[in-house]
């Protein structure tokens, strides 16, 4: 299971249709496999085979044309150097389908959406290098607005480089629409500020804002634009000449960029704007990227030339933060992804189109990159990434699975596992909250003392097994993936697995925001506003038929048909906000400021609902103290009561009014 953009996330978190986790916690075991199985990798030979340009051309050429196939996605490119020289160029499929033009490495461009973050975190340790920034310091020393402290903290580059500023996940003016929307850093930066949830330092939570910021604090410690810096300092110098940061794309570069799709059978997109570009803009070439993974391995140096001091890279190199040992952690910038007793360094990036990932081994001077132009199908385009290293690894530089017991604690440890758990990455600003309920991961702890997360499954859709093989540690049935949590006073404070990388943790969620007992509740809500509009119009058709009156009148009468009104208005909220929020995983652009005067809107018809739940109180109260209405109208009126009052709760906890309208 890989890091997810910020797209894919939106668009899992949208389970409110099937209600899958308004269940009650219970005992699960992996479904049978589809027959429909998803692109295998070539099995690894029996002897570990060279890493030489055609055993990696052929294993390149089993695996990718029939995954891509598979997923219905449009091209892929690959490059894979190897001891300072590239090893191999590959290309795969379309750079646009309708004109079937292919994909030339050197020149067709590409959007590796947050491997861009490589760039700016270079582009700071250039900075550090030069004495100009302080991997230490608060960083409200380098930029001209105040982030204020938290709990008297402040923020560091090293917070920033390791995303563990604290900041929420915010999502508006993260895709502009069109360069006429698309913000100026310095403005996006002051405008977007997110709401802090973590103490600096502590917990990882992957901040598009948080690069987008050292990005900006680049251009004026340097004196230079953002993109411009990149040009002259990175680009340059690695002679990446099919590389920018700037937006809009310079018409030379935009020729040759690979058209974008959600699917290879569906309709080309348009160029993609990144609001804060140090966080994802650069449009580039692979035979360009190979520039860069071959510096970084040779510690800041490509060919005569370097980008940064020896001492300066290894420094970006190494670990800094291990949030859930034995698990990897953050470098500078890099995360760890070391596997199969290799030490690998790397990032990964998305846009609603493209699809990137790039892997450094440090040790076996190794560099992989794939960009692939379409999100494709059912989500392969994630495990086709996982694949391309795990298998390129168990190939190559094969170790045997140890077969480790289970532990004798495991029952106990896997009961103190269970229950609801959210992402420390997450919006946590407005009514975007809502991905926070309906998007929650629940472990289940089985008799045998296993472990199942709903969330963590194999390429086919099967949910993984997880039995314990040390304190607070666990191993799927392969062998190939590792569990662990972080225990203090018998409760878990986090938890996180091997196959994510390490700018994110999973954390209990509080007893308030547990979709346990708010899913039920907003089910049960939807249940009785949609009985109460349904059964509204078909009781007056059978009076109408039988000739009989109304049975109420005056304030009885006008409190009866608020509370159904009230019901309308709240269910058009609701639907409102769902359907807001599934358009961005085709058009995330609808987050901006366009969407303003609607979310106003919404807000006005949540001040409405209040009103009508405080007017539903006051009726049932009426309704109990009559001693001659029924018992139907009194289980009635108490049943309407409370789900106008839960859709307040609703209003209050997920946040559908605020002041602010970032989120």
């Amino acid at each position: 299971m890989k890091l997810k953009s910020i797209v894919a996330v939106l668009t899992a978190a949208l389970v409110f249709t099937s209600g899958a986790n308004a269940q009650a916690p219970q005992e699960m075991a992996p479904a049978k496999a589809p027959a429909a199985a998803n692109a295998a990798v070539p099995a690894a030979p029996s002897a570990a085979p060279a890493v030489t340009k055609a055993d990696v051309d052929a294993w390149l050429d089993g695996y990718l044309p029939y995954a891509l196939s598979t997923a219905d996605i449009a091209g892929a490119v690959v490059v894979v150097v190897k001891d300072g020289q590239v090893l191999t160029e590959k290309s795969y499929g379309y750079a646009d389908v309708k004109s079937k033009r292919p994909i030339d490495p050197v020149t067709t461009g590409f959007r590796p959406g947050s491997v861009s973050k490589l760039f700016t975190w270079t582009a700071v340790m250039q900075q550090v290098e030069a004495g100009k920034i302080d991997l230490d310091a608060d960083v409200n020393r380098y930029i001209d607005f105040t982030i204020p402290p938290y709990d008297g903290k402040p923020i560091t580059m090293r917070d920033l480089m390791t995303h563990t500023p604290g900041f929420s996940e915010d999502v508006k003016h993260l895709f502009p629409a069109n360069a006429q929307t698309l913000l100026p850093l310095n403005t996006f930066l002051r405008v977007c500020l997110p709401k802090r949830m973590f103490e600096p330092g502590q917990v990882p939570a992957y901040s598009n804002y948080g690069a987008a910021l050292a990005g900006y604090i680049v251009q004026r410690t340097s004196g230079e634009p953002f993109d411009q810096y990149i040009a002259r300092h990175i680009f340059t110098p690695l002679g990446m000449t099919h590389s920018s940061f700037t937006q809009p794309l310079q018409p030379s570069l935009l020729a040759n960029m690979a058209s974008g799709y959600l699917r290879a059978s569906g309709p080309t997109r348009p160029y993609e704007f990144v609001g804060p570009a140090p966080a994802g803009s650069m449009a580039t070439t692979a035979d360009d990227v190979s520039r860069f993974m071959i510096a970084q391995l040779n510690n800041g140096q490509y060919g005569s030339v370097r980008i940064l001091q020896d001492a300066t890279a290894r420094q970006m190199h190494a670990p800094q933060t291990q949030h859930v040992p034995p698990l990897n952690g953050m470098a500078l910038g890099f995360y760890h992804e070391d596997r199969n007793g290799h030490v690998i360094i790397g990032h990964g990036g998305d846009t609603v189109a493209f699809h990137s990932d790039l892997h450094l081994l440090l040790n076996d001077n190794i560099g992989i990159f794939i960009s692939m132009n379409s999100a494709g199908k059912d989500g392969l385009v994630e495990n086709i990434r996982q694949n391309l290293l795990s298998g390129f690894m168990d190939r190559y530089f094969a170790v045997p699975e140890a077969n480790l017991p289970t532990v004798s604690t495991a029952k106990a440890d896997a009961a103190v596992m269970q229950g609801r758990y959210w992402a420390s990455r997450r919006v946590d600003t407005g009514y975007l909250r809502m991905l926070s309920l309906l998007g929650q991961m629940k472990v289940v702890a089985n008799q045998d003392g296993t472990l199942v997360v709903s969330s963590l499954r194999s390429d086919s859709g099967v949910p993984l097994v997880w039995h314990e093989v040390g304190s607070f540690l666990w191993k799927d049935a392969s062998g190939k993936h590792t569990l662990a949590a972080v225990v203090k006073d018998g409760k878990v404070i986090q938890f996180g697995e091997d196959d994510l990388a390490a700018i994110e943790v999973f954390q209990p969620v509080p007893f308030a925001s547990n979709a346990s007992w708010n899913l039920p509740l907003l089910f049960g809500m939807v249940g009785v506003f949609l009985a109460m509009l349904v059964l509204w119009p078909i009781q007056a058709l059978v009076r109408r038929r039988y000739g009989q009156r109304f049975p109420l009148a005056g304030r009885d009468a006008l409190l009866y048909r608020t509370a159904r009104i009230t019901a309308l208005i709240d269910l058009v909220v609701l639907v409102s906000f769902l359907l807001i929020v599934q358009s961005a995983g085709t058009n995330i652009s609808v987050f901006d400021d366009s969407l303003d005067i609607w979310l106003r809107l919404l807000q006005l018809l949540c001040l409405l609902g209040i009103v009508g739940a405080g007017l539903s109180v006051w009726n049932a109260v009426r309704v109990w103290t009559d001693a001659g209405r029924s018992w139907w109208a009194k289980t009635s009126v108490t049943a309407t009561m409370v789900a106008l009052l839960a859709f307040v709760w609703f209003v209050v906890s997920l946040q559908f009014i605020t002041a602010s309208l970032n989120y």
